[in-house]
């Protein structure tokens, strides 16, 4: 890993201890083997820095990418889902694979009504997709960034805006799906058009919504199992790539909620 990447970190250490004390340790996703690690690569940061898929989880959702038009990635926080997916749609804009990258969230903490909050619709909705203005900001420089977004290359939106459009010629990720109900879920899907290309992250152990909403990522799973074309890949905690007790975190919440159930 030191040869491949340049260095090597706490977290890279983390990761590899995971993998072999774990049971999803395919022989070819292996970091310990002598050799570059085919498909993991995805692109180069504004500095020089890789990104790629680090864990078999990761890797999954770039080979479903690259097998399907939607891909549907399911899995606790810390898992790099969001990361792993802004990494593709920029590698996708930057091969020219498509004109635009549309980036939309849930903003379900304000109850999607963003209008009584002050300031220009970018001030409203900074606060609840900021976590896709990181992602994009190490993998664009931020004046190329800014020119993006003023040119409407790259959008990042609140879900609520999709309504009504067509896209074509877009990658388009949908963050934090399961904040989504069923009806929004079923209007993003319907969104997209001609050569683009989906992916929908959420962890449905953390939904936001009331309860007498349903996740639509939840019941999603169910409606669309057998449609070709649609990829589903689950994330687990021997994915996690934070800090060491992020992992231990999503463990003691998953034994509490086996033993009330």
């Amino acid at each position: 890993m030191a040869k491949r990447n340049g260095d090597l970190t706490e977290r890279d250490v983390e990761t590899v201890l995971a993998l072999t004390k774990g049971d999803r340790e395919p022989e070819e996703t292996n970091p310990l083997r002598d050799k570059s690690i085919t498909g993991d690569f995805i692109l180069n940061t504004h500095d020089g820095k890789a990104v790629k898929a680090k864990t078999p989880g990761q890797k999954e959702i770039l080979e479903a990418s690259a097998k399907n038009d939607i891909v549907f990635s399911i899995g606790p926080a810390g898992t790099g889902k969001t990361y792993t997916s802004v990494a593709l749609a920029v590698k996708a804009l930057k091969e020219r694979k498509v004109n635009k990258i549309v980036l939309a969230r849930p903003a379900v903490e304000a109850g999607e009504t963003l209008g009584f909050l002050p300031g220009d619709l970018r001030e409203k909705i900074d606060p609840y997709l900021r976590p896709l203005y990181d992602a994009l900001e190490e993998m664009i420089e931020y004046d190329r960034l800014e020119l993006h977004i003023a040119k409407g290359t790259i959008e990042i939106a609140p879900l609520a805006y999709m309504r009504g459009r067509t896209l074509n010629n877009s990658f388009v990720i949908l963050d934090e799906a399961q904040n989504a109900t069923n009806m929004q879920m079923k209007m993003f899907l319907t969104r997209i058009g001609f050569n683009s290309r989906a992916i929908i992250t959420g962890d449905i152990t953390q939904t936001d919504l009331s309860r007498k909403e349903e996740s639509g990522l939840i019941s999603i799973q169910n409606i669309l199992k057998d449609i070709e074309g649609i990829s589903f890949v689950y994330l687990d905690e021997k994915d996690v790539v934070r800090h060491k007790l992020v992992r231990d975190i999503i463990d003691a919440y998953e034994r509490f909620e086996n033993d009330n159930t």
